[in-house]
């Protein structure tokens, strides 16, 4: 899953980078408003974490004009402003969620999970045929044997599961996998796609494979009824 950070404290930006990477996600920042505005309209994220004091553009005003320029993302607030009336003018601005500095880390992650959650589906396991995926415990199996993964393996995992049956580009997977330092010609969607398919398909040679590659459009996850 890929994040949009927009915060101006540096210090905090990049610790908050550094621990949900831990946590599997992708993460671009951006200091100035106006700069992650416009990222959060040209690029596809699965979220924003969004400071309200920030320069050239605060977040209310971000937020706003996300929301009318058609963009649904789920938006976290991040800010010290704790009152009331700050919170409702958050929320009224587009915003789906207030975190109030300084936060706890895990109540971050869990607000996080919530909110994907709920853009995604109600599904709080995904699966599909023998394959299962707890978001909330980061726990892969198939069947009943649990399979280890690097934070990488499950980031991608985990977007290909939340789009089952789905075909998705090379492209897709690098925007919502990687961060926007990676190298858009790089072959490392398809070294992982390897690393996947031998972990879920090639460990598990009496199961159904479900690692499926489209000629000229991608990769689908899923069962081969919808081939």
């Amino acid at each position: 899953m890929r994040i949009l950070l927009v915060e101006d404290e540096k210090k905090l930006a990049v610790s908050l980078k550094k621990a949900l990477e831990t946590e599997s996600y992708a993460v671009d920042i951006y200091f100035d408003g106006q700069e992650g505005y416009e990222a959060g309209v040209i690029e596809d994220y699965d979220l924003i974490l969004l400071d309200i004091g920030l320069p050239q553009m605060d977040g209310i005003t971000i937020s706003k004009k996300l929301r009318e320029e058609g963009i649904t993302t789920p938006i976290l607030m991040l800010t010290a402003q704790d009152t009331t009336k700050d919170k409702i003018i958050g929320l009224d601005s587009g915003a789906d969620d207030y975190l109030v500095k300084p936060f706890d880390f895990e109540e971050l992650l869990a607000r996080i999970r919530s909110l994907l959650r709920r853009k995604d589906s109600k599904e709080t396991i995904y699966k599909v045929g023998s394959l299962s995926l707890d978001p909330a415990a980061h726990i892969l199996k198939r069947g009943e044997v649990e399979i280890d993964l690097t934070l990488k393996e499950y980031a991608l995992i985990e977007y290909l599961i939340r789009n089952k049956n789905k075909i998705v580009s090379k492209s897709q997977i690098i925007e919502h996998v990687w961060d926007n330092e990676i190298d858009p010609f790089s072959n490392v969607v398809d070294v992982y796609i390897g690393y996947i398919r031998n972990k879920i398909d090639k460990n598990f040679p009496k199961e159904e494979p479900l690692v499926y590659t489209v000629k000229g459009l991608g990769y689908r996850l899923g069962q081969n009824e919808y081939l």
